[in-house]
């Protein structure tokens, strides 16, 4: 049953109207699962350093604690991916990161040239520079998910030695730290971009500005009238 602003819920509930100026970004299934994944990627991160730094493990103690939750977070890390897979707009947005547009390569060209107007720097749903951290970070996942199965599983490959798979899951660990970190830095630098993953809307002028592209493919498919609750 659609509802209207003013209109009730079936559950006879009544349903706050969204503000006019503002637009649906993210489902509740695509922000439950960038948090999800946004919690097991810390514990993930803070058990590491708890095993890896001497004085934070000196510190920390419950050695046998931190490597059970380091390998469980790192094992689930992949879970809320896969559940979101039943979300159609999560399945949406991941057909905007995996395509590549000629405005994408404007938009790294810009950055390149240290060009800030937005008009020279269009995006769709996601920049190219979002497209690219996703791409990165999965492909580390997944090697990071490999390598420490190797370690967890001595003798599963035999022709890769346990000190290669070390040396390969401490390097990308240092560069997925630091990457998560720049990512969390840029996100703090926007906070309609914080306040679209946390509630779903972001106003149509901070749209306008950074994904018009992604606001005009959004306006050509909502017709006239229709509650801006349903774009996604």
């Amino acid at each position: 049953m659609r509802s209207t602003a003013g209109s009730t819920a079936p559950t006879g509930t009544a349903m706050r109207p969204e503000p006019a100026d503002r637009v649906r970004r993210f489902s509740t299934a695509e922000r439950w699962i960038h948090r999800t994944t946004g919690y097991l990627m810390l514990v993930c991160l803070v058990t590491a350093a708890c095993l890896y730094l001497g004085p934070l493990a000196q510190l920390v103690g419950r050695r046998h604690l931190m490597v059970t939750l380091h390998e469980w977070s790192g094992i689930l890390l992949p879970l809320p991916f896969l559940l979101g897979l039943g979300s159609r707009a999560f399945r949406q947005d991941l057909r905007r990161i995996n395509r590549f547009a000629a405005y994408d390569r404007q938009w790294l060209r810009a950055v390149r040239r240290r060009q800030t107007s937005y008009a020279a720097r269009p995006a769709g749903k996601f920049n190219a520079g979002q497209k690219l951290y996703a791409g990165w970070i999965a492909g580390a996942v997944l090697m990071m998910m490999f390598t420490g199965l190797l370690m967890w599983f001595m003798g599963l490959l035999p022709f890769i030695s346990r000190t290669s798979a070390i040396f390969v899951h401490d390097l990308l660990a240092w560069a997925i730290t630091v990457v998560v970190l720049g990512h969390m830095r840029k996100a703090r630098q926007d906070p309609e971009a914080l306040l679209g993953m946390r509630t779903g809307y972001v106003s149509r002028s901070w749209a306008r500005r950074h994904h018009a592209k992604w606001l005009g493919e959004e306006r050509a498919k909502t017709p006239a009238g229709t509650d801006d609750r349903r774009m996604t």
